[in-house]
């Protein structure tokens, strides 16, 4: 092979130029060419002109070779334009496929680098343009992000619809995803139902609409493509179904303990008197009249809130029990306790006349307790003083690990996790009935079973657990979407994950990058 034909298979987008001379100087390898054409056609009127006025020599950053920075010395011309109506007098002569007017890069060299800028940024760009070259500032590489020309929005037939946080708590967006190629297409500054009902008149030909359960998402679909099909993710139903349950096991908690002594005889156990209700059971009965009389004048959660000065999640709680007994019951305010695994061993300990409170604390933080002190100081108020030491309970099964066994398939059980939650369901009839249920939904969730939704929501509405009968009529709300989720093959899955490659990206920009920046990052990534 001659060195005409190396220099063709090592540089081959210098194809059009000639090589005078290559030299290498300490880590820079310089290449000295210049344009082999003998005309150059005017940028304004495309007219050829063979009229050299001057030459000069530019210096160009290419792509590196053998790890070493290269400079490419190109000696160009300026020619005369001939043509006499033409404006442009003088211009300089570009090699096509290696110069751009005013650049400072080969073209090769900047495709590399805009790479590197996308999937990188500013900072660590810069650290990898150090070891790879050829190195430039992390400024550098955003200009060129900046730079990039957006595409085009294409032609989209089933499109995914979610929203992303701009800063986390304050402002969101919203992030447009064709479903078929599976690529970001467009950035919303919001996630108001305005600007999706906008962009989608702006795109006629959306057939399919793949979203969340989002009310704005869900109006803004029907404004904006009337005639699309609606389908609620599958995975977000299967999240709310999830929620739904952990909150109506929490309510059971205290049934999962079985009593460890049997009842004493009826004829020897004194008739209990009634106690009259404290100031707690009093506020209790009065905040849940008052909220369910704000709620059925149809006023927001938010607005109540402010005027009886709760928190919104104080008021979801009073509306979702549909009596006061619910929240005064035995399994009104039933939680799991960071210190239920230690409960065992602090009442051995405390029956072999250990109570000190420092001293019990440094021995179950020795075996892993991670709460605080006051946490073990008010159950330890609520223990001494017994004259018999209290019989040691065993700690029941984690709320959120028997969620886990109830939406989990039976297959990806072990016979363990099998039998603890045949136990637990044994000691309440109401745990049975929400692992039915809910196992009766996550059945029509993996099988495509639309046609079976509105057999399951009856069955679900006449139960008796009422976070079960609050989701199913949550369902009959986003009726149709919900049912074409459980029906056809659309699904959020490529839209949750753009939404994950948000969140890294601006872990890497540590959230200085403004949205412009953000954007581009997103719509251009490979």
């Amino acid at each position: 092979m001659s060195i005409v034909e190396l220099l063709a298979v090592v540089f081959p987008h210098l194809s059009g130029l000639r090589i005078t001379n290559v030299l290498a100087k300490g880590p820079t390898l310089r290449i000295h060419a210049e344009s082999s054409s003998v005309a150059a056609r005017c940028p304004d009127c495309s007219t050829v002109s063979r009229r050299v006025h001057s030459r000069y020599e530019r210096r160009l950053l290419d792509a590196p070779v053998a790890g070493r920075e290269t400079v490419l010395h190109l000696r160009v011309r300026r020619f005369f334009c001939t043509l006499a109506e033409c404006v442009r007098r003088i211009f300089a002569e570009q090699i096509d496929g290696v110069t751009v007017r005013h650049g400072r890069f080969s073209a090769l060299a900047r495709h590399g680098m805009e790479a590197v800028a996308l999937a990188l940024g500013g900072r660590a760009g810069a650290r990898l343009t150090d070891r790879l070259g050829p190195f430039v500032g992390r400024m550098t590489l955003l200009r060129l992000i900046r730079a990039l020309p957006e595409p085009p929005v294409p032609a989209v037939t089933v499109l995914g619809v979610d929203d992303f946080a701009w800063r986390r708590g304050h402002t969101y967006g919203t992030v447009l995803v064709d479903m078929a190629s599976r690529r970001v297409i467009d950035v919303l500054d919001d996630r108001s139902a305005d600007s999706l009902a906008a962009w989608l008149e702006d795109h006629p030909g959306v057939e399919v609409i793949c979203r969340d359960r989002a009310g704005c998402y869900a109006e803004g679909a029907a404004r904006g493509a009337p005639a699309a099909v609606q389908v609620a993710d599958r995975w977000h139903l299967l999240h709310n179904l999830s929620d739904a349950v952990n909150k109506a096991i929490g309510h059971h908690r205290r049934c999962l303990q079985p009593p460890l002594e049997p009842p004493a005889p009826a004829d020897s156990t004194p008739v209990p008197q009634p106690t009259p209700e404290g100031l707690r059971q009093q506020r209790t009965r009065t905040r849940h009249a008052d909220i369910h009389a704000l709620r059925e004048q149809g006023v927001g959660v938010y607005t109540i809130a402010r005027r009886l000065g709760l928190d919104p999640k104080t008021v979801r709680r009073y509306a979702d029990a549909a009596t006061a007994e619910d929240l005064l019951g035995p399994n009104g305010t039933a939680r799991d306790s960071i210190l239920d695994g230690f409960k065992p061993y602090l009442h051995q300990r405390i029956a072999k006349g250990v109570v000190g409170t420092n001293q019990l604390l440094a021995e179950i933080r020795d075996r892993g307790y991670k709460g605080a002190e006051r946490t073990l100081r008010r159950w330890l108020i609520s223990v001494r003083g017994r004259n018999t030491p209290a019989p040691v309970p065993a700690a029941p099964p984690p709320t959120r690990d028997i969620t886990g066994w109830i939406m989990r398939p039976i297959d990806k059980l072990t016979e363990d996790q099998q039998a603890e939650l045949e136990r637990v369901c044994g000691l309440c009839p109401d745990l049975a009935a929400i692992r039915d249920l809910a196992r009766g939904f996550t059945d029509l969730v993996r099988t495509r079973g639309g046609d079976r939704l509105a057999t399951w929501v009856e069955q679900a509405e006449h139960g008796t657990i009422a976070e079960i009968r609050s989701f199913a009529s949550g369902l009959r709300k986003d009726w149709d979407a919900v049912k074409a989720g459980l029906t056809m093959a659309w699904s959020s899955g490529a839209v949750e994950g753009a939404v994950n490659r948000i969140k890294m990206l601006k872990r890497q920009m540590y959230g200085r990058a403004n949205p412009d920046l953000l954007r581009r990052r997103v719509v251009l990534a490979d």
